[in-house]
């Protein structure tokens, strides 16, 4: 196989004209740049320079090499180029992938701001529910996700959760309830109520949802299931039940519903953006991480 480094010295000798020119340019000795070509035309197996007076010119097969060295050294350069965009985080692609409710609410305003910063860098933007987006960090499917991963909950090795924001949960209404008239509900005003099940499939959310009903001494009687946030508006609008939805799952608020502040306890979503560790030294990822939190400030 023919040595690249040895292309170069043969490309440096043809374009000086001479073995001392090219190792005055080179920093060798011209012994030194001598040997170098002797050993590139035994892998050759033919003459790459002739003398021509006191300096030497390039044969055919020596032109040959030159002329692949020249391409060589170009792609060795914009290779160069390219790893020191990568390593700047100008081009690149990143797998994003996050629930539904953080698409609606944090994704876009963060990605307007991503692509103003970074015009180069590829996105891959993909909604993974019902699956947790965890699941595709740890599996290697993403390189950055956006999560609900409560306080104590274990994480998995190699794996940084970067805290976001608190999503607070709130009770929804039918219009008209007599609960109505609080402006701020103990959860356990709503212990007796027929609840709306707005939080299928089993998961984070729905566990965070028993869990502080289970605080507040009392396990909801759901009497409808739903697997979206605004179909559950549409089943408390019609008066078969209460539930309680995240603040960023309210959307537009239906207007047969009234919206309440829960406490007592207040159930919270912990919301994170969670990278791999060999992923956090990334700096188009750490943008985004930037977008992402000025989202969340701008929702909180």
């Amino acid at each position: 196989m023919l040595d690249v480094r040895r292309m170069q010295v043969l490309r440096a000798v043809v374009t000086s004209g001479s073995i001392t020119a090219a190792a005055t340019n080179l920093g060798y000795t011209p012994s030194a740049i001598s040997q170098q070509v002797a050993a590139l035309e035994k892998q050759a197996g033919m003459a790459l320079l002739e003398r021509v007076g006191r300096g030497v010119r390039a044969t055919q097969a020596g032109r040959l090499l030159t002329d692949h060295a020249a391409g060589i050294t170009d792609r060795l350069v914009e290779a160069e180029a390219a790893l020191a965009d990568l390593r700047a985080g100008r081009t690149g692609r990143l797998r994003v992938r996050y629930f539904a409710t953080a698409g609606a609410a944090l994704v876009p305003p963060a990605v307007a701001r991503f692509r103003a910063e970074h015009p180069s860098v590829k996105l891959d933007l993909k909604l993974t529910e019902p699956v947790d987006p965890m699941l595709e960090i740890v599996a290697g499917r993403a390189d950055v996700a956006i999560v609900v991963h409560q306080h104590g909950a274990d994480t998995a090795p190699g794996i940084r959760l970067v805290h976001l924001l608190d999503d607070p949960y709130l009770a929804v209404l039918p219009r008209g309830h007599d609960l109505c008239r609080k402006r701020v509900l103990d959860l356990s005003d709503l212990a007796d109520q027929p609840w709306v099940d707005s939080a299928l499939p089993v998961g984070a959310c729905r566990d965070i949802v028993l869990d502080a009903c289970a605080g507040a001494g009392f396990a909801p009687n759901f009497v409808v299931e739903s697997d979206d946030y605004p179909t559950a508006q549409g089943f408390v609008s019609a008066g078969l039940g209460v539930t309680i939805v995240p603040k960023l799952g309210l959307g537009v608020v239906h207007p047969g519903v009234v919206v309440r502040r829960l406490r007592n306890p207040e159930p919270l979503r912990e919301i994170h953006v969670a990278f791999r560790e060999e992923g956090t030294t990334n700096p188009a990822a750490a943008s985004l991480l930037e977008a992402l939190k000025a989202a969340a400030a701008a929702t909180a």
